[in-house]
């Protein structure tokens, strides 16, 4: 019953959370200069720069410089639009 209860534990929460994990790093490996994005915090921009771990995005007020892992998505009106 114990290993049921754990392997039941793993398929629900555990796995999902490895598949959207695997997910992110792989669409923060992919990144290109042009791509709209999401950063965390809900900042919409446009990669123009990318330097190892750091990512410039221009804004509509300016450039802005974020950590790799702030990334959490690409932009959704971009993608539709495309």
């Amino acid at each position: 019953m114990m290993g049921l209860m754990m392997a039941g534990m793993y398929f629900l929460l555990i796995a999902p959370q490895r598949k959207r994990q695997k997910e992110l790093e792989k669409l923060q490996s992919d990144l290109a200069v042009g791509d709209k994005v999401l950063a965390a915090g809900g900042i919409y921009g446009r990669v123009v720069s990318i330097k190892e771990d750091r990512i410039t995005l221009e804004l509509d007020s300016g450039r802005l410089v974020v950590h790799k892992s702030a990334i959490m998505g690409k932009d959704v009106d971009a993608v539709v639009q495309a």
